[in-house]
């Protein structure tokens, strides 16, 4: 019989997505035929499944963790923030519109049969599902309609282990506090606890850990040291940019500006994996600075208001003086449409209807349309003769005479853009650095040499996580509290 568990939080960014993770590789390393589930999530960082649709980037490392592949149904709801306020709203993987943060808190409650249509479907599949939250049950203000935490470990009758952040202090408030001001009932669904991210030795915690204990009634699953090797694995959320920046390289630097509606920037992780490259994220409010081998453009939510953002901080200005003294310049799908002459929206997909002059170092124009392209890409690198691998997920479509240089080999068509000198280029494939061949050749031609092969780099790093989660949670305890799912 199919067994679940939930991992909720004290709040964003404890590490939940990441136990997950290593979690579902702990438990297939025993045997067990594993799927991850988040009902509801929030990230413009997504991935592209087998059965065509997109769900969050945490969810398919999860799903790679276990042994299998993403699937639609491992993330129902995925929420695409577009501005301030609003969001694009997917459900099973498909666009289901837009909404702003007020009208969709009216309705999220109108999303529980489709999410836990797609829980039953994973639960007749396997043997264990592990769910995980999103944000915190503390939340209170946020409990009504609620499908992300409480409103769905209620509906589908799965037990709770709570995880709080000692890193950031007060841990010990945070997860009593959170029984305090949660309902009753809520409450009744924890059936333990678990404390994350401890520094130094733990046994200075085993008082705290027993106050917990006393003043919830919950038994501690685990107390769990920092793993380092988190770096390492696919950035989930914007918060984990600047730990990917952390790089000794000291040969190829390449710069990457912070946009605010920055997307798939686990684009940045091989990268940053390269011993001998200097990946530096420029935060707003800081000029790009001069010298960079490389100045690469990410993808973005909202590319006109990303553009203009890009404006707004003389960015613009700083491309253009890097590519005066030689540089090269790299564009990826959001940051691909911006490199071109025009970026035109005139249905509104991203925003507000309207248009505007890109930044003009490709001759190309984007026009948005409503029809998102999503598909799983296999291709090449001509110059190079290396195999290339990734995924597109955009609203756009790029044309003009820079086309006709393409870059890239998919299908047997060329794709991409690239300036008359070769020294800009864009695409809509996301990806394709963790092709360690393409990656190797690239970083060759702006003088660097790869050290590392990246898929048995993030396969390796789970694994140290499933033995980090074996030694440090009681998983046999986790195990006996999952409970039953009805066939």
């Amino acid at each position: 019989m199919t067994k679940a568990i939930m991992l909720q939080g004290t709040g964003s960014n404890v590490g939940k997505s990441m136990i997950v993770a290593g979690l579902a590789r702990a438990y297939a390393r025993r045997g067990l035929n594993v799927r991850p589930f988040k009902p509801q999530n929030m990230s413009n960082n997504a991935a592209v499944t087998v059965d065509g649709g997109e769900i969050g980037r945490a969810q398919a490392l999860q799903a790679r963790a276990a042994g299998v592949a993403p699937h639609t149904d491992m993330n129902p709801v995925l929420l695409k923030p577009q501005s301030e306020t609003g969001a694009q709203v997917v459900v099973q993987g498909k666009v289901r519109g837009t909404q702003d943060a007020r009208s969709y808190g009216r309705r999220k409650d109108e999303l529980l049969p489709a999410v836990l249509d797609s829980f039953a479907r994973l639960g007749r599949e396997c043997d264990l599902v592990l769910v995980e939250g999103a944000g915190s049950p503390a939340e209170t203000n946020l409990r009504r309609g609620d499908i992300a935490n409480m409103g769905f470990a209620r509906a589908a009758g799965v037990p709770v282990i709570l995880m709080g952040d000692i890193e950031r202090g007060g841990v010990i408030a945070q997860l009593v506090g959170t029984q305090t001001v949660i309902d009753p009932q809520d409450a009744a669904m924890i059936r333990g606890f678990a404390v994350n991210k401890f520094r130094g030795d733990l046994t200075l915690f085993d008082a705290g850990r027993d106050d917990i204990a006393a003043r919830t009634g919950w038994p501690c699953l685990g107390v769990l040291p920092w793993f380092d090797g988190a770096r390492r694995l696919p950035a989930e959320d914007v918060m984990d940019l600047p730990a990917r920046a952390r790089s000794e390289g000291s040969g190829c630097r390449i710069i990457v500006p912070r946009l605010p509606r920055i997307a798939n920037f686990d684009d940045l992780d091989p990268l940053a994996a390269e011993p001998g490259v200097e990946l530096v994220v420029i935060e707003p409010g800081r000029p790009l600075p001069l010298g960079a081998d490389l100045i690469l453009l990410p993808g973005s939510k909202a590319t006109l208001s990303d553009l203009a953002a890009l404006r707004a901080e003389g960015w613009d200005i700083d491309i253009a003086a890097h590519l005066r003294q030689g540089g090269h310049l790299l564009g990826l799908c959001g940051g691909y449409q911006m490199l071109g002459t025009w970026v035109r929206d005139p249905e509104g997909i991203e925003g507000p209807a309207g248009e505007a002059p890109g930044l003009a170092h490709l001759e190309v124009e984007t026009v948005l349309a409503p029809l998102k392209e999503l598909s799983l890409r296999e291709g090449g690198h001509p110059s190079s003769g290396s195999t290339v691998h990734g995924y597109e997920i955009h609203m756009g479509r790029t044309t003009g005479p820079d086309c006709a240089r393409g870059w890239l080999e998919m299908g047997g068509e060329t794709v991409g853009a690239a300036s008359p000198d070769g020294r800009v280029q864009g695409c809509y494939l996301h990806g394709l650095f963790a092709s360690d061949a393409f990656r190797a050749a690239y970083l060759a031609s702006l003088g660097q040499v790869s050290g590392i092969f990246y898929d048995t780099l993030v396969d390796d790093t789970l694994d140290a996580l499933a033995e980090h989660v074996e030694r440090h949670m009681d998983l046999d305890a986790i195990l006996s509290m999952a409970g039953s799912l009805e066939a």
